[in-house]
């Protein structure tokens, strides 16, 4: 049974149809990475998984529960962080705190979600989730102290601490510079050997090939296509893909 089952969606802004009748689903310990052209939709579709946006239609459900359904009302700002906690999002921006270190970044959301867990235990899990992502030596430094990837880094770990049913990145290593880009498709790497559940925007389209089990390619608001890495990198059947990954490699 698919952890996530998307039916539908749709999203307008200003009139302006962004999504058309997207539907997928993605299996447990899998990862699914979406390619497309800027304005194609891709942000936008993690931001409505994740309850950033809300969508105008259709469907989705984690785990057999449905979260979203487009014809019930709205949501209390409660519901929504309920909702939002079977995602865990990595943006493009680091988004760190800049007064907290990389430790009380990591342990933040966690200790204000559940005040009754231990402070003790708490700073054990951060300092794991940290020691995985390589930067255990790091955790006392604040944001403006460390690099780009190791912000980053930090960010995936945030993340990775409130322990989501689904990990999400939009484009997380566009904020990067190429020797720094390397540390975090690493991690992410590692994630995807070790059957995280991911959702993965990206425009590195040699790493999508290499750690996805499926590829959606994006195009003016729909699926355009789907399938493995080696379908639709390799052998794509839909013109608008075939033209943007011509482009790519060019």
């Amino acid at each position: 049974m698919a952890i996530l089952e998307v039916k539908n969606i749709t999203k307008s802004f200003d009139n302006t149809e962004i999504l058309k009748d997207i539907s997928f689903d993605l299996e447990k310990g899998k990862t699914l990475s979406i390619l497309g052209r800027s304005g194609s939709g891709k942000t936008t579709l993690l931001r409505c998984l994740n309850f950033l946006e809300t969508p105008d239609g259709g469907t989705i459900s984690v785990n057999g529960e449905l979260l979203f359904d487009g014809k019930s009302p709205g949501f209390s700002e409660k519901e929504l962080r309920e909702k939002r906690l079977h995602f865990g999002m990595v943006f493009q921006q680091f988004n760190l705190f800049p007064q907290y270190t990389a430790l009380e970044n990591v342990i933040l959301a966690p200790g204000i979600l559940k005040p009754e867990k231990d402070k003790t235990e708490l700073l054990v899990e951060g300092k794991a989730i940290l020691s995985k992502m390589g930067l255990l030596d790091r955790m006392d430094n604040y944001p403006h102290q460390l690099s780009g990837g190791q912000q980053q880094r930090v960010a995936i770990a945030r993340a990775l601490a409130l322990k989501p049913d689904i990990l999400c990145f939009d484009e997380p290593t566009s904020a990067l510079d190429p020797e720094l880009t390397g540390e975090v498709l690493k991690v992410i790497r590692e994630l995807a050997q070790q059957n995280t559940t991911m959702i993965i925007v990206t425009h590195e389209i040699e790493f999508a090939k290499e750690v996805s089990d499926e590829i959606i390619f994006m195009d003016e608001g729909v699926i355009a296509e789907k399938g493995s890495p080696s379908e639709l990198i390799d052998n794509p059947q839909n013109e608008r893909t075939k033209q943007f990954l011509l482009n790519y490699h060019m």
